[in-house]
């Protein structure tokens, strides 16, 4: 009896395997052999669940972004669930770590999707999955200090939409900043300012 192969399961298992070529050797060098070597499958068999390289591609970038997206919103529904989180201050802190290479995982995350954005700019075919994690993060810090300035804990006349603009950016400095130098930006740093800034918008700015 043939065996029964779940074809998300597969797609997902090669989307792995991409994910380990390029943090090994680069996005450059997760061919399609390649890939399928590290897969442990044919050529053939990755063409059946992939049209092309570039739909491969997609795929990865945007499983990657799911396995990050799902994390944050796992302390996005605790930090604004109708009864409210005990400790607000420090679930926010926890949301806004998953954005930052604080860990091993985080770390490889954090390289994988730096080099899917880099890649977006030469492959129209990324930039949409790009766009949606951008915006999507932005959306989310919007409602976050929305809710905060709502519930009492940041100033009432704050601009949300221009302070969420600049949580964005602190965010992505500093992951740019500790992805290329880890020994300069520790994880303890990162959160030190990362506190400081939330710090500074309860006070007013």
């Amino acid at each position: 009896m043939p065996k029964i192969v779940d074809p998300v399961a597969r797609r997902r298992s090669v989307a792995q395997a991409v994910l380990s070529v390029a943090a090994r050797h680069g996005l450059e060098h997760a061919s399609l052999r390649n890939v399928a070597d590290e897969a442990g499958l044919a050529i053939g068999s990755v063409r059946h669940y992939f049209a092309d390289h570039e739909e491969l591609m997609t795929f990865t970038m945007r499983e990657l972004g799911q396995r990050i997206g799902d994390r944050v919103r796992a302390h996005a529904e605790r930090l604004l669930a109708p009864d409210g989180a005990t400790d607000r201050r420090a679930v926010t802190e926890e949301l806004l770590a998953e954005f930052l290479p604080l860990d091993e995982v985080r770390r490889q995350e954090v390289a994988l999707w730096l080099a899917f954005t880099a890649a977006a700019h030469t492959r129209p075919e990324l930039r949409p999955c790009a766009a949606e994690m951008q915006d999507g993060m932005h959306a989310l810090l919007s409602r976050v200090l929305y809710e905060a300035r709502r519930a009492g804990g940041l100033p009432g006349g704050l601009d949300i939409e221009l302070e969420s603009t600049r949580l964005a950016a602190l965010l992505d400095g500093l992951t740019m900043q500790a992805t290329l130098r880890p020994d300069r930006y520790p994880p303890e740093l990162l959160q030190r300012v990362v506190r400081r800034h939330l710090d500074a918008l309860k006070a007013g700015g």
